[in-house]
Order: C-alpha cells, then structure tokens, then sequence
C-alpha cells in the first residue's frame, strides 16, 4: 500500500516520462521522483533519449540535499547492467536510498534484475502500485516493449468507415465521411507514434500534411515522421512550418519497410495508408491494432476499406476481437486486435 505522497510522486513521475520531446524509442521513457522521510520531494529526473543518463541518474543529479533514507518512485524497474551508463540500482544504492516503488518490471533480459539487486541489498522495494498507475506505465512504452519481443514497431492501423465499409464515394471524395471529435482523435493519435506511414497511391491523391494538430489547427509538440511507402514518382508531402521530417521507403514489402523503421529507432507506426497499404499490411500479419471511426452514414459505392486479403472463402476469413467500443461524436470508434489462436 503506498502512502498518499507516493502516490501523486508516482503519478508525477509517468508524467515526466511522457515528455513530448523524448523519442518513443529506442530507449523506454522513464521517470523518476524522490521523495524524502515526510514525503516532500526532493528532486524528479527523466530519460530523454538513447545516451543520455537514465531517470534515476538524473533526479539524483537534481538533488540538492542528501537522499539518504529517501523514497525513489520509479515507472520502470532500475536497470541493473552496464551499458552505456551504469546500472541504476547501484546508483540508488549508493546514493543511500532507503524504499524504491517500482511501476512495472523491465521486461529487457538484458537490464531485468534490479529488484533483486536492492532487495538483497535490504533495501525496501514496492511493486504493488494502483491498477491505474501500472496500467499507465504499460501503455507508456507500449511500442518499445513490442520491439522487445518482436524485432519490429508496434503497428497500429487507423481507418474512418461508412457503415457499408467504404472510405470514399465512387467519385473518390473522402471528406468528410467523420466527424470532429473523432477527427480531433485521430490527431492525438499521431502525437502517440513516432511513424505516420501512408502508400504513394494516397500521397499522390491527398496530399496530406499528416501532421498531429490541435482543433484550432495549431500543431502539437510532438510531430511523427512521416512515411510514404511505394515507387514510382512521390510528389513530396505539404511541410508546413513545425511537420515531422519525411522520409521515402521505395519498397512495397510491408516487413522491409518496417524493418528499416526499426533499424532507425522507430517503435511505434501509425498506418493511415488506403485501402492497397492496409491490405498488404493485414495480408503480411503485420497489423497488431486496428482502430477504426465509424459513421452513420451510407454511400452504398466507393472504395472498400481493405483492399484485397487474398480471401477467397468465408473459412479463411480474418477475424479479430473487439477491445473497445467508445462513442465519439456522432461516430463510434472500435478498437480491434487480430485474433492470434
């Protein structure tokens, strides 16, 4: 059971975690508070990238009295291997530090062990945080801890569909089948991914800025790369002031463009591709989440949500499960996972 001030220096720490300004990977994001023997705080550091000092590290170099006998309150278990700094454990350890509240346990094999380090070193360690502030630590390096384990980003696939399935009408205009608030979403949903990809096809018909906005149209803080995947000629993509940097994959190979993604620290892509980019990612097994906004509306003609999957009877369908149904607006969004079993 934490105590109330470790619960808001929790709260606070995946706060400062999820600073706009630090890469969705290759490294997790990580905060760190302490918190001397009242529960006042003492100092709060975060990671900020790959070779820069770890959370720990940094509220540690914050500090401007002793921590001795202090709490750490931590949203990633402290590593406990040397890479390119020291383990954090240690740091802890010598710093002094009496309790250490961990959020979620590092699932890296390669840094795991740090709980076990203070423990043996007597040294009070809590992993039992509220359901909400575990869940949120999970959800803060969700795309990284999937590259763990699969070698590649996380891959979300975004759709607005009319209720006949379609994403346009057969003269091929698309705006709007949604409505706001389910338009706004779809921009705080780039600001969650480090990748926006799309296919030339829809480079070259829309022109889209892909850029993660406000409704007043002033940008967010953090804008993802922004991806078209395809050959042929690519006109370049609108870059008002602010826009992520564009980058072309000259490939139509789903698992090679994700590859190169992951060879450059990309761990989470947001998939706003037409229907021929969103088939060839399903066809491949490559979409792990599918979010889509749902209109009341018909148009009864037009372009289909997935291009062809290759499907040719109802036994070799694609089904997936419904993880959320959320109102938003006049829409509904569904958010579906492929079912792997």
């Amino acid at each position: 059971m934490l105590a109330h001030a470790e619960t808001a220096a929790l709260r606070r720490a995946l706060e400062i975690a999820a600073d706009p300004a630090v890469p969705l990977g290759p490294n997790p994001r990580v905060g760190c508070v302490l918190l001397d023997a009242h529960g006042a705080v003492i100092a709060e550091g975060h990671h900020r990238g790959a070779g820069t000092p770890h959370a720990e590290i940094d509220a540690l170099s914050r500090a401007s009295v002793s921590v001795a006998g202090a709490t750490a309150l931590v949203t990633l278990e402290p590593c406990a291997h040397h890479g390119r700094t020291g383990p954090c454990a240690d740091a802890l350890l010598e710093a002094g530090v009496a309790r250490v509240v961990v959020a979620r346990r590092d699932p890296n094999p390669l840094a795991t062990g740090g709980v076990e380090t203070l423990r043996a070193a007597g040294i009070d360690v809590e992993l039992d945080v509220p359901e909400d502030l575990a869940a949120a630590a999970g959800l803060l390096n969700r795309g990284w801890e999937h590259g763990l384990q699969h070698d590649r980003p996380l891959v979300t696939a975004k759709t607005a569909l009319t209720l006949d399935g379609r994403v346009a009408a057969a003269d091929g205009s698309s705006r709007w089948i949604t409505g706001e608030e389910a338009r706004s979403e779809v921009h705080d949903l780039r600001a969650t991914c480090d990748v926006v990809l799309i296919g030339a096809g829809t480079a070259r018909i829309d022109q889209p800025s892909l850029t993660a906005r406000r409704p007043d149209g002033t940008l967010l803080p953090h804008q993802p790369l922004r991806v078209v995947m395809g050959t042929g000629d690519i006109p370049p993509l609108p870059a008002p002031a602010g826009a992520g940097d564009t980058l072309l994959l000259r490939t139509h190979d789903p698992s090679a463009a994700l590859a190169e993604l992951f060879a450059h620290g990309r761990r989470h892509v947001l998939l706003e591709g037409g229907p021929t980019v969103t088939g060839a990612f399903l066809r491949a097994g490559l979409v792990d989440e599918l979010i889509v906004h749902l209109a009341p509306t018909l148009l009864g003609a037009g372009p289909p949500g997935v291009g062809d999957l290759g499907i040719t009877t109802i036994s070799e369908r694609l089904d997936l499960d419904l993880v959320e149904v959320a109102p938003r607006g006049c829409d509904l969004r569904l958010t579906l996972r492929l079912r792997t079993a």
